[in-house]
């Protein structure tokens, strides 16, 4: 799929890709033949000429099915009703006034959230911090201390989170409590490179998207890289689908390093690739 802008937070369910497109405010889902749906407009108090200065808008679902979306720039956590209404799920306002990225969502409806720490992009860097909001809509910080917090996944047994921290060039573990309290922070693998949305597939190995170095890039714990795609513009972003889950959904775009920002034209797309470990089912 390409005329895309700023793609980001893939995520396969129903037999659909759904991802955001910060240039648009949109919610998308791509089905394999590669007919697309608007799903929502995710309305937002920022309309800027940036793409990346009106995100992020990240998703994930609750265990019963609602859709939550970061709107990273109002610093709410916005909740998708079944009837389609959309409400406020919790507001993380209190905890910093930074932007708010990506999210992952365990079995028990904590939902885990990054705060980039600095404004971003065009700010002074500064580590970041974690929040949990609890299927009540309660929200404390959770881990502080992360270098650009971005990507993050729950193992299918909702014991781990896997954090990429981008301006760490490493993916950093957590033991995930019941109550959604994370421990014993430990380095999960140090990488080359720039590691963004990330997703996990059914040996443990981990897929991240690089943007600077144009790649999404297989590792296992502790660092080994097992597979590199190479492609001709940043990859944000990637999840694991279709029917066997074996193919990996690729966002990319073209990206201004020295003005910390994408492109304004639609350089964005969604490609894939197939690959031959499947990816884990969500929590």
């Amino acid at each position: 799929m390409t005329g895309l802008f700023f793609v980001e937070s893939p995520r396969w369910r129903d037999g659909r890709l759904w991802f955001s497109d910060w240039g648009t405010q949109e919610i998308i889902a791509l089905d394999p033949n590669g007919r697309s749906e608007v799903i929502l407009r995710v309305p937002t108090s920022i309309e800027r000429n940036n793409p990346v200065a009106r995100g992020p808008f990240c998703i994930d679902w609750l265990p019963d099915g609602r859709l939550l979306i970061v709107s990273g720039r109002d610093g709410l956590l916005l909740r998708r009703e079944r009837d389609g209404s959309l409400g406020t799920h919790a507001d993380l306002g209190a905890l910093s006034h930074h932007p708010w990225n990506d999210i992952a969502v365990d079995g028990r409806g904590n939902a885990f959230i990054g705060n980039s720490g600095f404004d971003f992009p065009g700010g002074e860097f500064a580590p970041g911090i974690l929040a949990v909001v609890t299927a009540d809509g309660s929200a404390r910080q959770a881990a502080d201390g992360v270098a650009f917090p971005n990507g993050m996944v729950v193992t299918p047994d909702d014991s781990t989170l896997i954090l990429a921290e981008s301006y760490g060039k490493k993916l950093t573990a957590f033991d995930i409590a019941p109550d959604g309290n994370l421990s014993n922070q430990r380095v999960w693998a140090e990488v080359d490179g720039y590691p963004d949305g990330i997703c996990l597939d059914a040996e443990d190995a981990v897929w991240f998207g690089d943007v600077p170095n144009k790649r999404c890039v297989r590792v296992r714990e502790g660092g080994e890289v097992l597979q590199t795609i190479n492609l001709d513009r940043g990859c944000f972003a990637c999840a694991l689908g279709g029917a066997d889950r074996k193919t990996l959904f690729m966002l990319a775009a073209k990206w201004r390093s020295s003005t910390s920002s994408v492109e304004t034209e639609p350089t964005g797309q969604v490609l894939s690739a197939k690959v031959s470990v499947a990816g884990v089912t969500q929590a």
